[in-house]
């Protein structure tokens, strides 16, 4: 009985560790703030890329307004913006590309952890994409 208990506690702990990483692990700015080499409109296992008309500031303010959304790297002026988006629960973290190429903002949304989000990208940039088109 006193071997369970230890086995229970430790099997807690190992999880605790597991949640604290994916919450504390740092950002790597070179491996998430990139864009592919083409991005088009396609739905990905962990997440979605779009290529659409619009303008980055109005899409910057929308996505800084998402709860639990921060930015990664980069800025309008610069043209490229990568942003951190967390889950709730367990603080998983998303990470989303957008870039303005002429009159095109070409947005590439992925997960980090995992092999799939659930659809949890696509409905957020839709999302997204949805209020930049009601201004």
């Amino acid at each position: 009985m006193k071997w369970i208990g230890l086995g229970l506690l430790l099997v807690i702990l190992a999880l605790l560790a597991l949640l604290a990483w994916i919450r504390l692990a740092p950002d790597d700015v070179v491996r998430w703030h990139v864009l592919p080499d083409t991005v088009e409109d396609r739905d990905l296992a962990g997440g979605v890329m779009r290529r659409v008309p619009g303008d980055l500031a109005a899409l910057d303010a929308i996505i800084r307004a998402e709860p639990r959304t921060r930015v990664l790297a980069g800025s309008v002026e610069a043209g490229m913006v990568s942003y951190v988006t967390r889950s709730r629960v367990f603080g998983f973290p998303d990470y989303t590309t957008v870039a303005q190429r002429g009159d095109m903002l070409l947005v590439h949304a992925r997960l980090r952890y995992g092999a799939s989000d659930m659809g949890v990208n696509k409905a957020r940039v839709e999302r997204w994409l949805a209020a930049l088109r009601q201004g």
